[in-house]
């Protein structure tokens, strides 16, 4: 019955998967066939039934259990490695192109070489493999990688003095943000807050969600809040410790979140004018007014000469009005 084997290569922290029928135990050294070649891996857990996966894709086989001679080969090939390294960045050198050599790793049966480098250009590499091939005599692969990919082969120590969690256990990057810094309320110092690869640290996506969870009991920084009967300033946050940092006219202090009420009544001039504004807005207003406001301004026009022809009484006065209105006329416009 074929069941799940987890396998690790060159004690790198990404595992992959293949099934077996072998009755093979954590620890084991096996030799499997990946899109590179004939490998060497390392089982890094206990088996388990195929079962309990939903697997839309086949699974490769475990080649066997690997022997005394391929273990042998293996330690052959990484001296072989070095070596092939050295000759690669020399060709390199003398071939004047803008790439750095990272690393060399030869298949279990060393029918195929692959180099890794960085570039921060696209690298014509034609000639190269030409003269690379020359050398070695197998299957030349030149693979061009990341910063972050660099830091993860090569490997080093942490901020934290501890080895870098993309060579020790991180399978794969998770995306960083500058925003998760200032969620965890970090100085944004570039030089700080990034990596040996000169990415942004990993460990920030860590706490990011656990910091968002709690900000959400605290009021926001540049809020204003009641403390000691007094309208105070929020300026600064310590999640940790549940401190609120509060500004009351220039003076600095930390207080518990306890201590303050997170809305704070209006405190000056400019609150008490937004809320005459909202109240104002909440009256009813005369329709016929607002009507007559609505209007365009040529109807208005049109309805003030209609009123002013019907009720002469609305004209302008003229000296020589008693000419234009002979005594005995009806003022009121009736005849």
């Amino acid at each position: 019955m074929d069941r799940l084997a987890a396998i690790r290569f060159n004690n790198s922290a990404k595992s992959y998967y293949f099934s077996t029928t072998l009755d093979l135990i954590k620890g084991d050294k096996v030799v499997v066939e990946t899109i590179r070649g004939l490998e060497l891996g390392e089982v890094i857990a206990d088996l388990k039934d195929m079962s309990e996966f939903n697997l839309n894709t086949e699974l490769k086989e475990v080649k066997r259990r690997a022997n005394r001679a391929d273990l042998e080969v293996y330690e052959i090939n990484k001296i072989k490695a070095e070596k092939s390294f050295q000759i690669c960045k020399e060709i390199v050198s003398e071939s004047g192109l803008d790439m750095r050599m990272i690393s060399c790793e030869y298949t279990l049966d060393a029918s195929k070489v692959i180099f890794m480098y960085t570039a921060d250009e696209r690298v014509d590499f034609r000639e190269l493999l030409k003269k690379l091939a020359a050398v070695f005599k197998c299957r030349i692969e030149l693979r061009q990688i990341g910063p972050r990919d660099k830091a993860k082969v090569i490997g080093g120590l942490g901020t934290c003095g501890l080895p870098l969690c993309c060579n020790s256990f991180l399978g794969e990057f998770d995306g960083v943000s500058i925003n998760m810094a200032k969620n965890q309320l970090l100085a944004i110092n570039i030089d700080k807050i990034s990596g040996a690869c000169g990415r942004l640290l990993c460990c920030l996506k860590y706490e990011d969600e656990a910091y968002t969870e709690l900000k959400k009991k605290f009021p926001k920084i540049g809020s204003r809040v009641n403390y000691d009967g007094k309208s105070v300033k929020v300026v600064g946050l310590n999640v940790i410790s549940d401190l609120v940092k509060i500004d009351d006219n220039g003076n600095i202090s930390f207080i518990g979140l306890d201590e303050i009420e997170k809305e704070a009544k209006p405190h000056n001039n400019e609150n008490r004018h937004k809320k005459e504004e909202r109240e104002f807005s909440k009256k009813p207003r005369n329709k016929d007014a607002l009507k007559r406001t609505e209007q365009p301004l040529e109807s208005q026009s049109k309805k003030t000469a209609s009123t002013t022809k019907q009720n002469p009484s609305h004209r302008p006065h003229h000296n020589n009005h008693k000419k234009h209105h002979p005594k005995g006329n009806n003022t009121n416009g009736r005849n």
